[in-house]
């Protein structure tokens, strides 16, 4: 089951979220050969193809458990990105031993966009 968490983003800004993935026993999650995906929409029924991606990385070395989630002030502009509240979530997917991919979603919650004023 995916933890939960609010974010905040304040519009038109570059945004780097940085998370720190253990198990339940508070090891480490060992990375290694996992992809990560995350992404932002306005309501869950919202078109796959309306989604705000962010860009999504493992850092390096992948056994240290640290994913950097980004978006970049165009992403977060007024026009592509509205004041207002938005659900996201982060899905990890790794290859099992018969080549099916098995998807963890790791995170989810709701994302307050704040409004820009300074144009």
């Amino acid at each position: 089951m995916a933890q939960y968490e609010e974010l905040q983003i304040d519009q038109g800004t570059d945004v780097s979220i940085n998370l720190e993935l253990t198990d339940t026993a508070g090891v480490i999650k060992n990375l290694t050969g996992y992809t990560v995906k995350a992404g932002i929409k306005k309501t869950y029924n919202t078109k796959d193809s309306d989604a705000t991606l962010f860009t999504s990385t493992i850092t390096s070395p992948s056994t240290a458990g640290k994913v950097n989630l980004a978006l970049t002030n165009t992403q977060t502009n007024t026009t592509n990105m509205p004041a207002g509240r938005y659900v996201y979530d982060v899905e990890l997917s790794k290859l099992d031993s018969s080549n099916n991919n098995i998807i963890e979603r790791i995170l989810e919650g709701i994302v307050t966009v704040k409004p820009q004023v300074t144009p």
